[in-house]
């Protein structure tokens, strides 16, 4: 198993552009071999948006990987985003 998740930190009033961002990215991995499971997730106490995907494997994700970047190339993070969001790629132990 392999999970790709990634923490948002989203602008004041920019939030719902980066939701919006983040679900185009997740539609794009939908029919993808090894996709267990993807959500779209806040913090209800920072504000933080949270993007986790959990595949069977990371062979399948980096697969998948290029639809997901395309599906996303042009949106303008740097005016929806606080900071570069922290990225994790988890393998269970």
């Amino acid at each position: 198993m392999f999970i790709h998740m990634s923490i948002h930190y989203p602008k004041p009033n920019k939030g719902q552009y980066l939701i919006e961002s983040m679900h185009r990215f997740g539609r794009a991995m939908k029919d993808k071999k090894g996709l267990i499971m993807a959500h779209t997730l806040r913090d209800e106490d920072s504000n933080k948006l949270v993007g986790l995907a959990i595949w069977e494997s990371k062979e399948d994700w980096l697969a998948a990987r290029s639809a997901m970047l395309n599906a996303v190339k042009n949106d303008p993070f740097e005016e929806w985003e606080l900071k570069d969001p922290d990225v994790f790629h988890l393998n269970v132990i």
